[in-house]
């Protein structure tokens, strides 16, 4: 993604994404993480940015919009001001990279009306993204299912490995616990630290795992094999993150309760995404999909911390319009 003409104002849509797990916590071989990530439709974080006289902020999160434009404007050495409304918030520490997309978005529109021809990747070195994870920045440019090659031993953000279509007619059902957030920051950095070492067999199992099951699955649109790949991903990957979620694979009891029933119906492909507390299940058929979601609003209607969804993948990055007219 580049920069292109500067404009009036901008609209910028900036997809959420599923973080599925790290393939390599040890980095036994030189390279640590590598982490898989679907780009979801909805939700997102959408803002509205404009040249303006003087800097405002309104909105949801407005005062992390706040911190992302100035930010990205000392970086750039910016002197424009600009009013920022932020008309859509991803759930902050919810599993969407929530964080991430609204640096991007917010410096993506700053550098665009600004006319500076910045990349995604840039955007996120300068706002000190990307550092363990390139999922979400990658969904930011482009969307799809991505795998990214983990952190070397230098400063590099982790390179792109693969970027698959979600297929078409596949949904994922998230499901949301409201009372819930997950890890972040430092606290997010200690939990990492105090896990337990990451067995160099492990790694590898789950590296031919992603790589000779989950990606030909999805290749190959074979929703039972894709799903039943995550699955195991997911379950290896949440005993080892259970030390620092009370011992158990889900940060919410609820929203385990609400995948197992999905497990229970035969669905394989479920997990949680990042730190939760957001679960998840892929489904390979759109109505099918829509039925189990609408039969889980049903059955914990009483818990009213949670709510289901279900949206398509997204097979693109982030969407810019122009509002108004353009400035030459």
């Amino acid at each position: 993604m580049s920069i292109g003409a500067p404009a009036a104002a901008l609209e910028v849509r900036a997809p959420g994404r599923l973080h599925l797990g790290f393939v390599d916590l040890g980095g036994a071989l030189g390279r640590r993480f590598g982490s898989l990530g679907i780009t979801l439709e909805q939700p997102a974080t959408v803002i509205e940015a404009t040249r303006a006289d003087r800097d405002t902020l309104e909105g949801p999160e407005a005062a992390r919009a706040g911190a992302a434009r100035d930010a990205v404007r000392a970086a750039l050495g910016i002197a424009d001001r600009f009013a920022i409304a932020v008309k859509e918030a991803l759930p902050a520490h919810a599993g969407f990279g929530s964080g991430t997309q609204m640096d991007l978005a917010v410096g993506a529109a700053v550098a665009r009306l600004a006319g500076r021809q910045v990349t995604a990747r840039a955007i996120a070195d300068l706002m000190g993204r990307g550092r363990r994870s390139a999922i979400g920045t990658e969904a930011f440019a482009g969307g799809g299912v991505i795998l990214d090659g983990g952190r070397g031993a230098g400063p590099a953000a982790p390179p792109l490995l693969a970027r698959l279509p979600f297929p078409e007619h596949w949904r994922v059902i998230l499901v949301l616990d409201a009372a819930r957030h997950g890890l972040s920051g430092a606290e997010e950095a200690e939990a990492m630290a105090a896990l337990p070492p990451f067995p160099q067999a492990l790694a590898a199992h789950l590296s031919h795992l992603v790589l000779m099951r989950l990606l030909p699955a999805l290749a190959e649109h074979d929703a039972d094999a894709f799903g039943a790949a995550v699955g195991e991903w997911q379950e290896r990957l949440g005993d080892h993150y259970a030390a620092a979620q009370d011992g158990r694979r889900f940060l919410s009891p609820d929203v385990a309760a609400a995948v197992a029933a999905l497990r229970g119906e035969g669905i394989a492909g479920v997990g949680q995404s990042s730190w939760g507390p957001t679960g998840f299940a892929v489904v390979g058929d759109g109505p099918q999909a829509e039925r189990r979601a609408e039969a889980l609003r049903r059955r914990f209607a009483s818990f009213t911390n949670l709510s289901f969804h279900c949206v398509r993948g997204r097979n693109q990055g982030a969407a810019f319009g122009s509002i108004g007219a353009a400035v030459p």
